[in-house]
């Protein structure tokens, strides 16, 4: 067999592990020092191009998660594959193919931006007239080529995290991984740096791993999220069917009716296929099967009292946390 022949085949085999839409695959993924678990049993499957939100409050184990799954410590027992290379065997396999954004930044303050660029380029391999340009081109996706020759020390907290962004896409990675990115952001720079996430997933496939405790954000940009307490994954899945699991399969409505509350209870509760009924503040929450809001606003009106409120309530993220760290509790 010729040169030529089997040097295709060797490229493919070294590239062959990529080739899988699971970009990240952990099983009982285990992590204790000493007496603290840190993180207990994780399951967790990553499919190309989605961004997923990995929330919790500080302790919970994200950023041990995120350790492990970088090679930079090594889980205490469990199995995990990243773009089919194992983290703790194969450490330079991983982070040749993953961008890592910490939560503090490590950029070179006394070079430029561009500098930084290319010094990162440079430590993958990339030299010459190819890493110019995809220094050049990192730049302008962050809106940052006309800072290109600023040094790092005069960048705003928002251009020096954009710029961190850059810093990941010049090794064009297959999965990013973002510890806490927004921190200590403007309103303005938050959704400068998140629709740059966006356009990663969705414009290059690029798999993102986000780390926050920041929900409206996660809510914004996340197709599926994950929920942290006690170094456990408490509930994993899509926003829309976390909150349908939080239902348990009911309809959910709110309601306002000014009367006296004990006659407004005992009339909501006769209505047929109401569940409960429970009080919240100013406002009566039903569970019911089905959608009974022509039947409520009926018992409510034709006893003469005002209805002040009434809706059909879906539960956003800030619920959907609270309630399941309510069970966890």
């Amino acid at each position: 067999m010729t040169a030529s022949a089997t040097a295709p085949a060797k490229d493919a085999a070294r590239k062959g592990p990529e080739r899988s839409t699971t970009v990240v695959d952990a099983r009982g993924l285990t992590k204790r020092y000493e007496s603290v678990v840190a993180v207990d049993g994780l399951d967790l499957k990553l499919r190309e191009g989605e961004i997923f939100g990995l929330l919790g409050p500080n302790g919970a184990g994200k950023t041990t998660t995120i350790l492990m799954l970088m090679g930079l410590t090594e889980p205490t027992a469990g199995d995990v594959r990243v773009l089919g290379f194992d983290p703790r065997h194969e450490p330079l396999e991983v982070k040749r193919r993953v961008g890592y954004l910490p939560e503090h930044v490590a950029l070179y303050d006394d070079l430029s931006a561009r500098s930084n660029l290319l010094y990162t380029a440079d430590l993958n391999g990339i030299r010459g007239q190819e890493a110019r340009d995809i220094a050049e081109s990192a730049l302008e996706r962050v809106a940052l080529a006309d800072m290109a020759d600023r040094k790092v020390r005069e960048l705003s907290h928002g251009m020096r995290q954009r710029l961190g962004i850059a810093d990941v896409l010049v090794k064009r990675p297959r999965l990013i991984v973002l510890d806490e990115p927004t921190l200590g952001l403007d309103p303005v720079a938050v959704e400068q740096l998140l629709d740059l996430i966006l356009r990663a997933a969705r414009e290059e496939g690029i798999t993102v791993l986000l780390s926050s405790h920041q929900l409206m954000q996660v809510q914004r940009i996340c197709d599926r999220v994950g929920i942290f307490a006690r170094g456990k994954m408490v509930a994993s899945g899509p926003i829309a069917e976390l909150a349908e699991q939080l239902a348990e399969g009911l309809t959910v409505i709110e309601l306002g009716a000014e009367a006296d509350a004990a006659q407004v209870a005992d009339a909501l509760r006769a209505v047929r296929g109401v569940v409960d009924v429970m009080r919240e503040g100013a406002l009566w929450r039903v569970r019911a099967h089905g959608d009974v809001r022509p039947q409520l606003a009926r018992a409510v009106i034709d006893r003469g009292w005002p209805l002040a409120h009434l809706r059909l309530r879906d539960f956003g993220l800030e619920e959907i946390y609270l309630r399941y760290f309510e069970r966890t509790s």
